[in-house]
């Protein structure tokens, strides 16, 4: 693509564009804005082998290759100067109008490396702070480095409150993830199988404790005997599949509880699933949530501090399940919705709001604004 002279330079820095939502959330924004005339430029320390999202042909990549874990203290300082050094000489070499950080790390390190630049630095959060395990040294950081940034851009407004509170001098605006509609069929393809007249529970997710599948499974275990007609399956991958399979083993449902791996064709499973749930612990913003209620499907969630609340209308595209970690309540709601087709379908006309309320329109005039005024 041939820029004009003056064209913006929007830099995104990410770790990797492995599976997970600020990595989609780089892909598609690199994506749009190179669409609008922008020159973008996509800084990962990970190469392009284990990349879950592939980017526009137009959109630059470039690896600074300095991933990798390091031995101790020292050798940790010693990681992230080579990193920070290595992103400095690029954006001085670049001149990016924008550099965006991805995620809380990323987002410091931008604000370290364009120090002393004219380029306008943007830092992220696509977790809820308290769920994340930071070491002291980044939490000191991020409390230095925020209120350096040009904006700070939160997924929710549970999210910017937390910031104000513990970050002061952050200059906060709330972005919520886009939902990609019609949704994209990638790698891997998973087709779901027939369901042979049975009904299915559908859930999302990589696969560790933030997730709640754990608890997830406890709620179908008290379900099953009472919905034999209805199977769970959870979509995804992660380092506790082994804990959850054991989990099914010895409840005895490994016949009607299925972990399949992750789908590039999750929209399949949306549209061939009658129920979705949301067992998170803890969330950002859940795209999964918004792609399920997209795809015409009524949804269980908790209601953890930040997320569901800000995507189900409670009782009229979904139901939000207090408090968040009752096993017996989100038994419960499923239950009810289980039984009853008619309250099912109700929810889910109504959940596909979500196309318009989480449009890439709407959420990208939000990104303009922080992108393009002071």
């Amino acid at each position: 693509m041939n820029y004009p002279a003056l064209a913006p330079h929007l830099m995104i820095v990410i770790y990797s564009l492995s599976g997970g939502g600020a990595e989609r959330v780089a892909a598609d924004l690199s994506a749009y804005w190179v669409e609008r005339g922008y020159k973008v430029t996509v800084v990962t320390q990970t190469d392009a082998r284990g990349d879950a999202y592939a980017l526009h042909p137009s959109v630059q990549r470039v690896v600074l290759g300095t991933a990798g874990s390091s031995n101790g203290r020292i050798g940790g300082v010693l990681a992230n100067l080579r990193r920070v050094w290595s992103l400095r000489r690029l954006i001085r070499r670049r001149r990016p109008t924008i550099v965006l950080g991805m995620m809380t790390t990323a987002s410091v390190l931008a604000v370290i490396a364009a120090r002393g630049t004219a380029c306008r630095v943007i830092a992220t959060e696509h977790t809820h702070p308290p769920s994340q395990e930071l070491s002291p040294m980044w939490l000191r950081l991020r409390r230095w480095a925020y209120p350096q940034a040009a904006k700070v851009v939160a997924l929710t407004a549970g999210t910017a409150q937390w910031l104000q509170q513990n970050v002061p001098g952050s200059a906060i605006a709330v972005i919520p993830n886009a939902v990609r509609w019609p949704l994209e069929v990638g790698d891997p393809l998973l087709p779901p199988p027939e369901k042979n007249g049975r009904h299915r529970l559908l859930a999302a997710g990589r696969l560790h404790p933030h997730k709640g599948f754990d608890l997830l499974i406890r709620a179908f275990q008290m379900l099953a005997a009472h919905v034999p007609d209805w199977d769970l399956v959870i979509l995804g991958e992660g380092d506790s599949r082994n804990d959850l399979q054991e989990q099914i083993d010895a409840c005895g449902l490994g016949g009607r509880i299925t972990m399949p791996g992750r789908a590039g064709n999750v929209g399949q499973w949306y549209e061939q699933s009658d129920l979705y749930v949301l067992s998170s612990r803890v969330e950002g913003l859940s795209n999964t949530l918004i792609e399920s209620m997209a795809s015409g499907m009524a949804a269980v969630a908790f209601d953890c501090e930040t997320g569901p609340r800000e995507i189900v209308r409670n009782g009229i595209d979904g139901v939000l399940v207090k408090p968040c970690e009752d096993v017996e309540a989100l038994a419960a709601h499923l239950y009810e919705l289980m039984t009853h087709r008619a309250q099912r379908e109700a929810l889910a006309r109504r959940a596909v709001d979500v196309r318009d309320r989480f449009s890439m329109v709407r959420v990208m005039a939000l990104w303009r604004h922080v992108f393009e005024n002071d």
